[in-house]
């Protein structure tokens, strides 16, 4: 089983049935795939890791680092950092649901950044979340 596969679900799962996100940005243009251009706005899964907390001799304790990826085609950073603060809202709203076995023992937004692309036309928004996760034992 993939730990930061089963966050990853979960944080799509959560952001997709969240209003304050897709008032923003539609359910259909919050995608894990690696293309540009992205859809303008859009919300895109992107990069994890995986690390053992190493504080259980069973191994139970896996953080997680997951980075979402907001893209809106803007002469400004406004219309990013609003998505970028609907998504952590999103987060905010209680635990994580994971997959059998796996609890979401925290979620935390450790991060955001607004930046303007290269190409002088696309908002970049970088949100980075930590998921502790405990394994359930059998």
């Amino acid at each position: 089983m993939s730990i930061d596969l089963e966050v990853q679900k979960a944080i799509r799962a959560r952001l997709v049935a969240t209003p304050a996100v897709t008032d923003l940005v539609p359910p259909a243009s919050i995608l894990d795939r690696n293309q540009r251009p992205a859809p303008s706005p859009s919300i895109v899964l992107g990069e994890s890791q995986e690390v053992d907390e190493g504080s259980s001799l069973q191994r139970l304790h896996t953080r997680v680092y997951h980075t979402i990826h907001v893209w809106k085609r803007e002469p400004s950073l406004e219309g990013v950092k609003v998505i970028c603060g609907a998504v952590r809202g999103a987060l905010w709203e209680g635990r994580l649901t994971l997959g059998p076995g796996l609890h979401a023992a925290d979620v935390k937004v450790s991060g955001t950044r607004a930046m303007r692309d290269p190409d002088g036309e696309t908002s970049h928004g970088v949100v980075t979340v930590e998921v502790l996760v405990s394994g359930v034992p059998a």
